[in-house]
């Protein structure tokens, strides 16, 4: 142990406290510029890979879980790639991987899209449906990471999804404060909808219809609906499903249950109103 980490150390030990060294942000180079493939058929493994973008608290786990019971799909646990970063650690490697051709974020993609190859072929399965919902905030980065990817779009009444961030963890998550954090995902999430092609789905009309809202979602998908979508309860999701075991009996003879009733316009907090009114929950 360096004289520098005992008196971190000793001082942590006495006081309670920490003295740490406040990482300085480096300077964006050409490395930080995403960019498409440069050689698509060998830098992808991964074909059109599906992207349920939403707002947190928008029922994209109950749609996960659907799709992942169709026979030909697969739809893991969120799994936050766009958070796999590559760092180049020496001045060799870095002027290798130049020499290479690669930029930082061109090897970034490569590992993100080998990462999600590797889930769709262990599942034996011939399409990817991802559904993190942060991936709404890198929305560009995934279609320059992948120009073939496909965008599912799923919205929900925003004071539903404000008010079930705040119930999720009260204490932590003051009402004001839930408006604020999710409204920054409905905004962003309806950006995203104006710039990219795909299918628009209402939380509140897959539970109220599941039948006819996953017909349109596969038909846009160009795949055959399949009854198992509907049976989702009585399949296994991987490790992170098993918590969730309340999705489970909210099938009853083929439905789903209805969520939480809808609020009235009058109820809507002022600053949900717009994006309300854009998605057709409050009246103009």
């Amino acid at each position: 142990m360096s004289w520098k980490q005992k008196v971190r150390a000793t001082m942590a030990h006495r006081t309670g406290y920490e003295i740490r060294r406040v990482p300085v942000p480096r300077p964006k180079t050409e490395h930080d510029v995403p960019r498409p493939p440069a050689d698509p058929e060998h830098d992808r493994l991964l074909r059109a890979p599906v992207f349920l973008l939403s707002s947190v608290r928008s029922g994209s786990t109950l749609l996960r879980l659907m799709l992942d019971s169709h026979p030909d799909v697969h739809a893991p646990h969120e799994t936050h790639v766009r958070r796999l970063v590559v760092q180049f650690e020496t001045p060799p490697v870095k002027q290798a991987m130049e020499a290479c051709g690669h930029r930082r974020t061109d090897l970034e993609h490569l590992l993100w899209d080998r990462v999600l190859h590797r889930e769709l072929v262990r599942s034996g399965k011939r399409v990817l449906v991802e559904k993190t919902p942060s991936n709404i905030f890198v929305w560009q980065r995934i279609r320059k990471c992948w120009p073939d990817a496909r965008f599912v779009f799923l919205i929900r009444h925003p004071m539903s999804i404000a008010l079930s961030w705040h119930e999720a963890d009260p204490e932590n998550r003051p009402f004001d404060l839930a408006v604020e954090r999710t409204l920054h995902y409905m905004k962003t999430l309806q950006r995203a909808r104006r710039r990219l092609p795909g299918p628009t789905l209402r939380y509140e009309d897959l539970v109220a219809d599941p039948e006819a809202e996953t017909r349109r979602l596969c038909s846009a998908l160009d795949l055959p609906w399949d009854p198992a979508m509907l049976d989702y309860g009585s399949r296994d999701h991987g490790e992170f499903a098993k918590g969730i075991g309340d999705w489970r009996e909210k099938i009853v003879t083929g439905r789903v249950q209805p969520g939480r009733p809808l609020p009235s316009p009058d109820e809507i907090p002022e600053a949900l109103l717009p994006i309300a009114r854009t998605w057709g929950y409050a009246p103009s």
